[in-house]
């Protein structure tokens, strides 16, 4: 059987839903969900990770011709195959890493 979070749902379904609408959930459950480290650690990845394409997406868009094409192609593949991936592997209880945000939100969670 899985832990129980503060709110009463099952650990991986929380950690799931840390991805479900990018950095914004990932900090709602960084506020509700602070001793959990699983979920802690799925939240301060999902704002690493989406808040990183966010600031991506933004200074792609400032860059004429080639920051559009990246703006509109590239940053929004990477976004739903990670956002996927992440939602993924969070439900079925395991901690991927992505490299540079999985180590962040290992050093967070503790």
């Amino acid at each position: 059987m899985t832990e129980k979070t503060a709110a009463g749902l099952d650990q991986n379904v929380a950690g799931a839903l840390a991805y479900a609408l990018g950095w914004i959930t990932g900090v709602l459950f960084l506020v509700t969900e602070p001793a959990n480290k699983f979920v802690r650690f799925h939240a301060v990845q999902s704002v690493v990770v989406f808040g990183g394409l966010s600031v991506a997406w933004f200074i792609a868009l400032s860059i004429p011709f080639i920051g559009w094409v990246i703006a509109v192609i590239v940053i929004p593949v990477v976004s739903i195959v990670l956002w996927l991936t992440l939602m993924f592997k969070a439900y079925n209880g395991e901690r991927f890493k992505v490299p540079f945000a999985g180590d962040i939100a290992e050093q967070r969670e503790r």
